[in-house]
């Protein structure tokens, strides 16, 4: 069986989000970029199955500019065997991407697919669910623990109750929340043979995907200022502010 994992390059978590004065968007000159999180826990499954023997090939797949080399790269060094990077300047909505990864699953044969339930950029929490719809495969999105049996999957995900369980035909996709796993860091090694790993470049029209969109960013603002804390002498004091100044209670 083959594995598609999606990788997507976004500012580093760990990084001061800066908004650009214009509000068209994030400040990304010279900030440092990464995988996302969730991303990476994609990757980490994906190795984690192939490591059981339960796949044959992992293929990590990034859409964007010419830099997300770098965290393809990354996922080799972690255990992919190929990569391949469908070049676009210019941000892909969510629909764009899910049809440009149902023809990847469609020319690679992939039996299963794995994304980050969403990115820490954007937040949208979409392209699993367009890619199970637009390729009729079932779907097992905000996973916290996947097991192969036969030609089925088993996904457990969170849900605002506690856990759900659901059973999978292959091929299906898999969305992956935090507690799925704990990605593994990329030794030396690892990444020297990363280098010598196949990257292959496609663009859009490559696949009969037309990137133009109907949505459109209007403005991006920071979030609004906190108000500085208070230091209340007693307990009573305290009540008083909540009753008479802010007035919750």
């Amino acid at each position: 069986m083959k594995i598609l994992v999606a990788v997507k390059r976004v500012l580093d978590a760990n990084v001061k989000v800066r908004v650009k004065a214009d509000g068209s968007g994030m400040e990304l000159a010279n900030a440092k970029m990464a995988m996302n999180p969730f991303c990476e826990i994609a990757v980490e499954q994906a190795v984690r199955m192939k490591e059981a023997g339960q796949a044959e090939e992992i293929i990590a797949v990034s859409i964007g500019p010419q830099a997300c080399q770098e965290q393809l790269r990354t996922a080799l060094a972690l255990g992919c065997d190929r990569g391949i990077l469908v070049t676009a300047d210019d941000e892909v909505a969510p629909l764009q991407v899910a049809k440009m990864l149902r023809e990847l699953v469609e020319r690679e044969g992939a039996g299963l697919v794995i994304l980050g339930k969403q990115s820490i950029d954007s937040d949208n929490n979409q392209v699993g669910q367009m890619l199970a719809a637009l390729g009729g495969m079932g779907q097992g999105t905000f996973a916290c623990r996947a097991e192969l049996a036969d030609d089925r999957i088993l996904v457990t995900r969170e849900i605002d109750g506690g856990e759900q369980t659901v059973s999978l035909e292959l091929p299906a996709v898999i969305t992956t929340d935090l507690r799925l796993n704990e990605p593994r860091y990329a030794s030396l090694p690892n990444i020297m043979k990363a280098k010598r790993k196949p990257i292959e470049q496609l663009t859009p029209a490559d696949l009969n995907v037309d990137t133009d969109s109907n949505l459109k960013t209007l403005r991006i603002l920071p979030p609004a200022e906190r108000a500085a804390g208070i230091l209340v002498e007693s307990v009573e004091d305290l009540v008083g502010k909540l009753r008479n100044e802010a007035r919750v209670i």
